[in-house]
């Protein structure tokens, strides 16, 4: 697509236009990128499904505050980086990722930090057409008092599965699993950073743990790259990261449930077991793979 633009340039198509006219032709051409797919749905069933799995970036900022680490705006992607994504591949892909972020202030307390990320999402969200599905005011309220974090999350998750219809309905589906795979890699990113500043066997286990997410993200990312060539060349870094992860092992060993008493009510107890093996190689490899990925994003 710039390639074309760039041709248009050097045959002096446009040399004699001014500024807003390439500018205009550039949204345009854009706006035709990811629009539509002649492509099957995802049942929204099975992407809520693959949703329930995927665990919140609130959770995982939640995860590492609680081990001690302390805020690090520079670990995320700055909002004034919002004006380098033209396309609808990057803004989806860095609203995703702009949305963990918030969440990361959000734990923190960082009151002006999460307005600045609120803005950003706000315009990526309009500029997608999907910014009717936020209700701003509510969202800038929770996302600057850490107290709100469950309301703010059922918010989120609200959101995203209203979008997810939205883009089901206009054949755009496709953008929402970007949306969702940019989160994800953003609070990969964050808790691969921390976990080995700090050493800590809980943040690589949850790092491990990501080996079962990621064989989800495959499959949505598999479904659409032979139509859409920017998730086909996705695809191909995400395989990377793939590759590193098929080294890990997650052990289950199953153990017959039992009942216990808890305020004086029975529960079930679960009392089977996960082992995850997961070396400080592993971590330090997926570590840089996801940083290489989320660099192609964020640039």
């Amino acid at each position: 697509m710039k390639k074309l633009i760039f041709i248009v340039c050097i045959f002096g198509i446009v040399a004699c236009e001014s500024n807003k006219k390439i500018d205009d032709e550039k949204a345009f051409l854009d706006s035709l990128e990811s629009v539509t797919l002649n492509q099957p749905e995802i049942s929204q069933e099975v992407i809520s499904d693959i949703i329930q799995q995927i665990p919140s970036p609130l959770e995982i900022s939640f995860l590492i505050k609680e081990s001690g680490n302390s805020y690090n705006n520079e670990l995320l992607n700055s909002p004034d980086n919002i004006s380098n994504y033209n396309s609808n591949y990057h803004k989806a892909l860095n609203l995703g990722i702009y949305g963990a972020d918030l969440g990361y202030t959000n734990i923190y307390n960082q009151n002006q930090d999460a307005i600045f990320y609120l803005d950003a999402i706000k315009e990526l969200a309009n500029g997608l057409s999907i910014g009717q599905f936020f209700d701003f005011g509510t969202i800038k309220r929770l996302a600057t008092n850490s107290q709100n974090m469950d309301s703010l999350l059922l918010i989120s998750t609200q959101n995203f599965n209203n979008i997810n219809t939205y883009l089901q309905e206009q054949n755009r589906s496709n953008l929402s699993i970007l949306l969702l795979t940019g989160g994800w890699i953003e609070a990969l990113h964050i808790l691969c950073q921390v976990a080995e500043e700090k050493n800590s066997e809980q943040l690589k286990e949850k790092i491990g743990e990501q080996k079962i997410i990621l064989d989800n993200i495959k499959l949505l990312l598999e479904f659409y790259r032979e139509a859409d060539p920017n998730i086909n060349k996705f695809y191909d870094q995400v395989m990377q990261l793939d590759a590193i992860y098929s080294q890990i092992n997650i052990n289950h060993v199953y153990a017959e449930p039992t009942f216990e008493e808890v305020n004086g009510m029975l529960v079930i107890k679960d009392n089977s077991t996960t082992t995850i093996d997961i070396t400080d190689e592993d971590v330090a490899k997926i570590k840089a793979t996801t940083a290489m990925i989320r660099e192609q994003i964020i640039k």
